[in-house]
């Protein structure tokens, strides 16, 4: 919010331009070899020290390559400052190989808590070092000394955090299986992350930096609750369902517990997003990112269809069943290419029109193809759906309504305001009281309230 008053969308575009380039060598730089540890029932010393030395490596070769592949992206995009912004973020990949396997250590003993204070705290102060940036005229290297502090301070925390030394790398300690299933995750990564932001790379291409910078920010925007939320919910529930993989039974309730959460979490930030996002993009963002929230508008039901399809790769890879989610990630990358080409001729808007459809077309293909041959069932799933959607219907009239009668009178921050508060009130009053969840959240509630008393293995029933 501060940084996009401070900076003009030309400058998020312009790292918006590396990033479509850099990210895709950043899905390598651990190998998925953090998930493959997390997973797996136990890991020796030898094992995880071999694998941070291994990271340590594959964070070299990375950083090489972007330095190497830094005139070709300035070259590409026609703009001669793209060659230092790509040689300065490299460093990033090097940083993050170092913290790979502590991150994982943390997260198999699950101290939850110390990785949250981790990245809040690197968050702040990759965030300062930018806004202080910016206030000095430095503008888009603002944007670069954030991203490349971020994972500085994130890695000097996690060393501290998880108090561990590694030692020598060991051949012949059993780590080919764990590279086998790192490897299908971080391919699967890939796909997925080429499918996801290709059209940023067609949009900056085609139509500069400006308009990528404003779709950008809808887009980064419109991700942050399923992004957040996933993040949060999905690295306990990860953990925690590896852990108790070979009970169908319990594997199933804590799996449904958690994707209810989401759902009934999302569901309504959605809606939001969709009837208000002229007075969002301005309470957020400012005045002269107006031209956002049409985009913004149209990428609303993305977050829906994450929240529903998103959670499904913690039941995957959980089981081990990493390959049906490779094989999924392959049928819909290039759907959603063509979508984007299709969409191109019109600019942003027609891109972020196309991108929604085809999603959203693809949601219930993908939930029957995820839980086949799993403990959770299509109709457990539609069921989490059922009851959420029912209860958001009501509230948005009454929100629309409340809107129709005094937003005219408001500013747009005290509009905002109200028109959210009815719709999360009402909203939460009909799931509650109606819909017949108010149990749920009181079993949540109590959960919560006494997690000392629970053991770690099941800590996911928490949620």
């Amino acid at each position: 919010m501060v940084l996009a008053r401070l900076l003009d969308p030309k400058d998020f575009g312009l790292l918006g331009m590396v990033t479509a380039f850099t990210g895709v060598l950043s899905l390598f730089r651990d190998f998925g070899l953090s998930a493959a540890a997390i997973q797996r029932a136990t890991v020796t010393e030898e094992q995880s020290s071999t694998l941070f030395w291994i990271n340590i490596l594959v964070g070299v070769i990375l950083t090489v390559i972007a330095i190497l592949f830094a005139p070709v992206v300035s070259t590409f995009y026609h703009e001669p400052r793209l060659f230092w912004v790509t040689t300065v973020v490299a460093a990033g990949f090097l940083f993050n190989g170092a913290g790979v396997q502590h991150s994982a250590i943390l997260q198999r003993q699950m101290r939850f808590t110390a990785l949250a204070l981790i990245d809040v705290v690197s968050l702040i102060v990759s965030t300062a070092i930018a806004f202080a940036a910016a206030k000095a005229g430095y503008g888009y290297w603002a944007l670069v000394a954030m991203t490349v502090t971020l994972p500085l301070t994130t890695t000097m925390g996690l060393w501290l955090a998880s108090a561990w030394v590694p030692g020598m790398p060991h051949k012949g300690v059993g780590i080919r299986s764990m590279m086998r299933f790192g490897g299908t995750l971080t391919l699967n990564g890939l796909v997925v992350y080429i499918a996801s932001n290709f059209e940023k790379v067609l949009l900056g291409r085609f139509w500069g930096a400006e308009a990528l910078g404003i779709y950008g920010r809808a887009y980064q925007l419109i991700r942050i609750p399923t992004d957040n939320l996933n993040s949060a919910v999905g690295d306990v529930a990860f953990s925690a369902l590896s852990r108790i993989q070979d009970d169908p039974g319990r594997l199933r309730r804590y799996f449904l517990k958690g994707y209810s959460l989401v759902l009934a979490l999302t569901l309504p930030v959605t809606v939001a997003c969709a009837f208000f996002a002229d007075d969002m993009i301005f309470v957020l963002l400012g005045p002269k990112w107006k031209a956002a929230a049409g985009i913004f508008r149209l990428l609303a039901p993305t977050i829906l269809v994450f929240a529903i399809a998103n959670p499904l790769g913690w039941l995957l890879s959980s089981i081990g069943m990493v390959g049906r989610g490779l094989k999924i990630a392959l049928v819909i990358a290039p759907l959603m290419i063509t979508s984007y080409v299709i969409g191109l001729p019109y600019g942003p808007k027609g891109v972020a029109f196309a991108y929604s459809a085809v999603m959203t077309l693809w949601v219930i293909p993908a939930i029957a193809w995820c839980v086949h041959g799993t403990p959770i069932s299509f109709w457990d799933i539609l069921r989490a759906v059922s009851r959420p959607l029912a209860s958001i219907i009501p509230a948005v009239g009454l929100a629309f309504g409340v809107g129709l009668f005094f937003g005219k009178a408001l500013s747009p921050l005290p509009r905002l305001l109200l028109e959210s508060a009815v719709l999360f009130i009402s909203y939460s009053g009909v799931l509650l009281f109606v819909a017949g969840e108010k149990s749920f959240y009181l079993d949540l509630l109590r959960g919560l309230k006494g997690p000392s008393s629970i053991k770690k293995k099941d800590l996911a029933s928490v949620l």
